[in-house]
């Protein structure tokens, strides 16, 4: 079975990706999964689809969640996964 894949969509001095990125380490002591994180601000498309939603979380490509990044929620996400 392939790893799961979660990409967290950022941008540097965002207070809610930082607190993201933080559920999302926690989450990786249970869970098996590669994280990516991308900055929006590097890609014009990027910025254009994700400026007011961010953070946003897609795991294996499917949004997951965007805004306040619930653990519980991811969580159950992932669960489902494996």
């Amino acid at each position: 079975m392939p790893q799961t894949t979660i990409t967290l969509y950022t941008r540097n001095g965002c207070p809610l990706c930082d607190k993201a990125k933080a559920t999302l380490l926690e989450l990786k002591e249970e869970y098996d999964f590669s994280l990516e994180e991308i900055d929006i601000e590097q890609d014009d498309e990027l910025h254009e689809r994700y400026g007011l939603m961010i953070p946003v979380v897609n795991i294996d490509g499917e949004e997951a969640a965007y805004g306040f990044v619930n653990k519980f929620e991811i969580s159950n996400r992932l669960q489902e996964k494996s």
